[in-house]
């Protein structure tokens, strides 16, 4: 078994849904009550997207997290 590390984005939704997805993966993301629901929930999305995986996963390294505000 290979281990991974993947950095997960967590967002709170208009309905107060905590919603985790990953960059690196595309389409794997989840959704629930509380961050503690979550963390294992995006674990066992991972764990799905990397076994469905066809081609090697890259690994991004995690550079940071930055807000910007534009008005339109």
């Amino acid at each position: 078994m290979k281990k991974y590390n993947f950095t997960i984005l967590i967002e709170k939704d208009e309905d107060g849904m905590y919603v985790a997805s990953v960059p690196a993966l595309k389409g794997c993301h989840t959704q629930a009550k509380t961050v503690e629901e979550l963390l294992p929930r995006i674990k066992e999305a991972i764990e799905l997207c990397v076994e469905c995986e066809k081609e090697d996963i890259l690994q991004n390294e995690f550079i940071g997290v930055q807000q910007i505000e534009v008005v339109v």
